[in-house]
């Protein structure tokens, strides 16, 4: 009998799992254990924070270095002189005018700050946490995207910190500045504040994360215990020389943002260089330091604070997805 000469078909192979081709892996989606929106929470939390707690500082600051760009006074004021002059003439109310324009701008500006720093330190560091200059380059990234957010909200709240400030609000500020000026008016600072910013940030960042690592190898045994206060002090050092360090380019935007309000100059355009050139011939160099110490003041306690809510905010978050996992 012949053999069955039919030809013999193999079972077809199962189709590709596209869905499984082409899904992220865990670690594009995630970072750090956490997700991207769970980075702005904190960091929205952490700035607002920060800012609120410390805006009486700010305000003192402002007022100081506003004070030389009048062209009725170059007087150098101290920082109790200009705290009391605050208290005696308008009272601890005086302090936080212009809280509320910080507070709409500093959640918003800081979610995109901390959430693009991340990501950057995730693509720059590849895999090196001890990678300083991915480090300071992340900083730089995070500080030109949040700035763009945050620019606008600061030139509102600077002008209602000035002394005698004829703005009756957030609203009243934002609306005569769009209608007497335009709304170039709200970005006039924008390239003085990114370049002030860029190596504050860096250093900033840069400091933080070489400060924290050397913290936490001093007890490694009580590391996790001691977290909040390593991330406190790692911030504060990071905030006092970051702030020091850029001060003059402070005071350049402090001067373009209040220029033509309260008696402060009006500049010919809003070139770095020319305020320098102005503040240099009315007050000499010294005039380039105006506030640094309230400056120094805000930003070594302001760093202590944000970055101890920031990292509570994420070990909050990493104890969720734990949990829910």
């Amino acid at each position: 009998m012949a053999a069955d000469a039919s030809p013999q078909y193999l079972p077809a192979p199962p189709p590709p799992d596209f869905h499984r081709e082409i899904s992220l892996p865990q670690s594009a989606a995630t970072h750090d254990g956490l997700h991207f929106w769970q980075f702005m929470i904190a960091g929205s939390i952490a700035g607002s924070i920060e800012h609120m707690a410390m805006f009486p500082v700010d305000t003192l600051k402002t007022r100081m270095q506003a004070l030389g760009a009048s062209s009725c006074s170059v007087q150098h004021v101290g920082v109790r002189q200009a705290l009391g002059s605050i208290l005696k003439l308008e009272g601890p109310s005086g302090l936080y005018r212009g809280i509320a324009a910080m507070g709409l701008g500093a959640g918003p500006a800081h979610a995109v700050y901390f959430s693009v720093y991340e990501l950057s330190k995730q693509v720059l560091s590849r895999g090196d946490p001890n990678n300083s200059i991915a480090h300071a380059a992340s900083g730089v990234v995070a500080t030109i995207t949040s700035d763009a957010v945050l620019t606008p909200m600061d030139m509102v709240k600077q002008r209602l910190q000035l002394k005698s400030s004829p703005y009756k609000g957030v609203v009243d500020c934002v609306r005569r500045v769009l209608m007497e000026e335009g709304i170039g008016a709200f970005y006039a600072s924008y390239k003085t504040t990114v370049i002030m910013n860029a190596p504050f940030t860096a250093v900033h960042f840069a400091t933080y994360e070489a400060a924290k690592r050397g913290l936490m190898t001093v007890s490694p045994d009580t590391a996790d215990d001691e977290r909040l206060v390593v991330h406190a002090t790692a911030g504060a050092a990071a905030g006092a020389l970051a702030a020091v360090i850029t001060t003059p380019l402070d005071v350049v935007k402090t001067q373009l943002q209040c220029q033509g309000v309260c008696g402060c100059d009006r500049f010919s355009s809003s070139s770095i260089g020319n305020v320098i050139q102005t503040i240099v011939k009315k007050e000499g160099y010294r005039g380039l330091l105006r506030g640094w110490i309230p400056r120094m003041m805000f930003h070594a306690p302001a760093a202590a604070i944000c970055w101890s809510t920031y990292e509570a905010s994420k070990a909050f978050f990493h104890q969720l997805n734990t949990s829910s996992s």
